[in-house]
């Protein structure tokens, strides 16, 4: 079963719902028939190249709201994310164009790293306050979950998978996606949002359940 996850690496939902994902897989009975894929979605794609700012001045100037909301708000999603075992660093993370992080991403899945490439870039925006919009920045995580150096300095240099993005861009809106993360089980099932493991693994279940009735049907 192919489990598809739209998500940007500046989502802190996002976040929390790929240890939710791997907490369900980790009680799911089939897990071993589960390839899990990650799609690229940018949370603004208005935000411009070369512009950062800190997660509390970009949700303030967004949602209208003042600090102490904004701060309310990121206390609780670092809470959540700490009940994870996921440390979320507000005061340090900084928000960027992520297009060179995702082109980053579906090159590693050329060299079978991608989900450890989706983990590193995930904590080094949300734990370590890393840059994802610098070239230097993203060519040492990539190898550091196994991606060679030289080959990711000469696609992040040029253009390599800027097409794949706006391919899983363009799916998010035949799928009519508004928000990440956005969960789809065999183009058929979709689940949205940071849903509780048991949800996620219900989802896979009856996804499943679903794949074996339609092979068994007779044909015709």
């Amino acid at each position: 079963m192919l489990v598809e996850v739209w998500s940007d690496f500046v989502c802190p939902w996002c976040y929390i719902a790929g240890s939710r994902l791997r907490r369900a897989l980790a009680e799911y009975e089939r897990a071993d028939e589960v390839e899990v894929e990650w799609r690229s979605f940018l949370l603004d794609p208005t935000h411009r190249r070369g512009v950062r700012k800190g997660v509390h001045e970009m949700l303030t100037e967004k949602t209208g709201a003042s600090l102490d909301d904004v701060r309310a708000m990121t206390d609780r999603v670092r809470g959540l994310a700490a009940e994870e075992g996921l440390v979320y660093d507000v005061e340090r993370a900084v928000v960027v164009n992520t297009v060179d992080a995702h082109r980053l991403y579906h090159l590693a899945k050329a060299h079978g790293v991608a989900d450890q490439v989706h983990r590193r870039l995930m904590r080094a925006h949300f734990a370590e306050g890393e840059l994802l919009d610098d070239i230097d920045t993203l060519v040492r995580l990539g190898a550091e979950a196994g991606v060679p150096e030289e080959e990711a300095r000469r696609a992040l240099t040029g253009d390599d998978h800027a097409r794949d993005v706006k391919l899983d861009v363009r799916q998010a809106r035949v799928y009519g996606i508004g928000g990440v993360p956005f969960f789809v089980l065999d183009r058929t099932y979709a689940v949205s949002g940071a849903q509780p493991v048991e949800v996620l693994l219900s989802a896979l279940r009856t996804a499943h359940t679903a794949g074996d009735a339609a092979a068994d049907a007779p044909a015709g």
